[in-house]
């Protein structure tokens, strides 16, 4: 075991020097203040020189004086309410002073509403929501006329109540936004940091340290010390990164943009350390496969294709899970949170959708532990033998000849 440290201590330390490290970690960091920082950006240039006032003209009395109802719809416009020609409202677009304007006509039969901006390239049509304001408003206006008690009123304009409601047993909740963000995020932490377990050996092999390594410790402390060396920097390097996607969500978005978008309700202790949990089983069963790739070659430029395999069976696993948070309750989203590869990628988040009994994902970390024990045999066993190997990379089928013949 104290061999094991010494090795992932040595790792650890090549690990946070590297500058391909240290740089990668700042831009990333940086993006995400800067990304979380948009919506400020957007409404400061806003404020600066764009106004979001929209112009309310009813040369004609349509609508009997009664337009100050709009201030206090939920429009997402501040309504002015005034009297003005096609002119003058153009005028008022061009020097910034509005953003929009509606024109009221009253005509034979119809009443005709213009809506008027600087530019409609990129507009549908007028905005369902001013429309729908509008109608309401004029239909009030008109029945009200019509002297009608207040039960009356009631019975001609009923409020509807809808909800979702679904036929499956299990019922699921949480925010699926939030859900495919943090699978993402911890599908990306664990396929590149297992990755570095491949390039640190293939690496190694190159500069020819590995000799002195395999001399001074057995090839079985070599891998498991790399292995919880990077997963150590990994697992540090991912804490950083969504802490800081925390901090700077809660202190630079607004409270309601961040509660309706990204509800963090569902995101309990339990479930963040069942995600750590994941994240080292995960981590652990891709890096000693990537460990078996890298001593499978002898040149840097050779990791790629030699990691290949590794990498699509990391991805299919993924968008298996990925794909069946959409159903989230189906048969296919129960096998991904219990097949190995794609369980730390997706028994998370059946947990934070209430889906997970604490019997599943027990039954799950089993499942994933004796993998991880199983795949761990093979890659040292095969690792042992190609560790020193300078030759062209292996194929298939040398792989598995070296590992029977390690095995008898």
């Amino acid at each position: 075991m104290k061999d094991v440290i010494t090795v992932a201590k040595f790792t650890i330390k090549e690990m946070i020097k590297r500058k391909s490290f240290i740089i990668s970690t700042l831009i990333i960091l940086v993006m995400i203040v800067v990304g979380f920082n948009i919506p400020n950006f957007i409404n400061s240039i806003s404020e600066g020189g764009f106004s979001d006032k929209l112009l309310v003209v009813d040369n004609d009395n349509v609508f009997e004086g009664q337009l100050e109802a709009l201030k206090e719809a939920d429009s997402g416009y501040d309504i002015e309410i005034g009297k003005a020609s096609f002119d003058e409202i153009k005028t008022k677009i061009e020097n910034d002073e509005i953003s929009a304007a509606i024109i009221i006509e009253k005509q034979e039969e119809n009443v005709k509403i213009r809506y008027i901006l600087e530019d409609i390239t990129m507009m549908q049509g007028v905005p369902e929501d001013l429309m729908s304001t509008f109608n309401t408003l004029y239909s009030n206006i008109q029945i009200s006329k019509l002297g009608l008690t207040q039960e009356e009123l009631e019975s001609i304009t009923p409020n509807f109540e809808f909800t979702l409601e679904q036929t499956g047993e299990e019922e699921a909740s949480g925010n699926i936004l939030v859900m495919m963000i943090m699978s993402i995020i911890l599908f990306y932490a664990i396929y590149f940091c297992a990755y570095q377990v491949s390039s640190s050996i293939t690496t190694e092999k190159t500069s020819k340290i590995i000799e002195t390594l395999v001399t001074s410790t057995s090839p079985r402390t070599i891998v498991l010390g790399k292995t919880l060396g990077i997963g150590i920097v990994g697992l540090i390097q991912m804490i950083v990164i969504v802490g800081t996607a925390f901090i700077s969500a809660k202190s630079f978005l607004d409270p309601e943009l961040l509660n309706s978008v990204l509800d963090m309700s569902n995101i309990t202790p339990y479930l963040a350390v069942i995600t750590i949990v994941y994240f080292i089983l995960g981590y652990l069963i891709y890096a000693l496969l990537y460990a078996l790739t890298g001593s499978t070659i002898s040149k840097p430029e050779d990791i790629q294709s030699a990691n290949s395999p590794v990498a699509i069976f990391a991805v299919i696993s993924f968008y298996l899970s990925y794909f069946t948070m959409m159903n989230p309750t189906s048969n296919l989203n129960i096998f991904a949170s219990l097949f190995p590869f794609s369980a730390p990628f997706c028994m998370p988040f059946r947990i934070m959708m209430g889906l997970a009994s604490v019997t599943d994902v027990v039954i799950s970390i089993v499942i994933l532990f004796a993998s991880i024990l199983i795949v761990a045999q093979v890659a040292i066993k095969i690792y042992s033998n190609a560790i020193l190997n300078y030759g062209t990379k292996m194929g298939l089928k040398d792989i598995l000849n070296m590992y029977k013949s390690k095995e008898n």
